[in-house]
């Protein structure tokens, strides 16, 4: 009877090991859906939409990106983590990611189970950045202001829990100071705002931040980075401006719903990094402030672990909430 069974159960895995293998080499057989959990107009979107451009070329189907911003990017999460885990749905995460579980006393999906992670695709440094009616122009001159006139500021972000949120509070926390939070629906808006001179301050990521920058319409004041950035090296880290502990690095990466055929994932994974290395994108991307990464799905697994980790300390330090 034993030997039976074990005859039987080595079927069953034989048969699944074969189901998996044929869904691997049909895939993909439709158009390949990558959900933005965040609006049009932000660095997410950017990369998702460079990316899949690249992709529809080397995977023979059409990659649209689908954007389904709210809640910090859970409404998104939530959608891929319930889809059917076949590898045509796939998530473009980000620093949310790591940042949710600990900001949310409830999420409607277990990031650690629900999702599986087939890459990291960049880091994402950002700057600290002011508008032109606001009379500072160093970091130290804003921790001044805030602490002389905090009524006088404002600091916007891409919604309450972004990591533009969290890069402020940060920032507050270390510095000493206190400003005002107005979270908008999206990087995009709260980079109009300032532009606009409705916010003063804002956290916004090189890429879609450094050409106003270099166009003189905004002011940026520090670099979140450990290092200064090759494409705006006059711009001093934020160690460097005074808050000597001060690193804040966002990325963005590429997940499933749990239970994708492990062929599927490795398909991918490999898509993705060999779009990652066409030497176009890549001057493309890092010209505008990206860190491209690439890799395995088991090392993008643990920097996810690690910056878990890192925001759960921050946000308990800070108190920062979910608004």
């Amino acid at each position: 009877m034993k030997l039976i069974i074990q005859r039987c159960l080595l079927g069953v895995a034989l048969l699944l090991g074969l189901v998996s293998t044929s869904h691997a080499q049909s895939f993909p057989n439709r158009p390949i859906r990558i959900v933005v959990p965040f609006p049009p107009g932000g660095s997410a979107d950017l990369l998702a939409r460079a990316l899949g451009e690249k992709l529809t070329t080397s995977m023979g189907q059409p990659i649209v990106v689908d954007n389904k911003p709210g809640a910090g990017g859970i409404a998104g999460a939530d959608f891929v983590a319930k889809s059917n885990p076949d590898g045509h749905t796939l998530l473009f995460a980000n620093t949310n990611i790591a940042i949710n579980p600990s900001l949310y006393g409830k999420l409607p999906y277990d990031t650690s189970t629900a999702l599986a992670p087939v890459l990291l695709l960049a880091y994402v440094p950002s700057l600290i950045m002011v508008s032109e009616k606001t009379p500072a122009n160093t970091i130290q001159e804003l921790i001044a202001l805030a602490k002389t006139k905090p009524e006088s500021l404002n600091y916007a972000s891409a919604g309450s829990g972004t990591f533009p949120h969290l890069a402020i509070e940060l920032f507050k926390m270390q510095a000493g100071i206190s400003i005002a939070h107005i979270p908008y629906k999206g990087a995009a808006p709260a980079l109009n705002a300032l532009l606009a001179g409705d916010v003063q301050v804002l956290c916004n990521d090189m890429l879609t931040g450094s050409q106003y920058v270099k166009s003189g319409k905004l002011r940026a004041l520090a670099y979140t980075g450990s290092t200064r950035a090759p494409t705006l090296p006059q711009i001093p880290t934020m160690a460097e401006a005074g808050l000597k502990d001060y690193v804040a690095v966002g990325w963005q990466g590429i997940m499933t719903p749990s239970g994708t055929p492990a062929p599927v994932v490795e398909r991918l994974n490999m898509e993705f990094n060999k779009a990652l290395s066409d030497p176009a994108l890549r001057q493309s991307l890092t010209s505008q402030g990206l860190v491209l990464s690439g890799g395995t799905p088991k090392q993008f697994a643990e920097y996810i672990s690690q910056d878990t980790e890192r925001w759960r300390a921050v946000v308990k330090t800070s108190g920062a909430k979910a608004e």
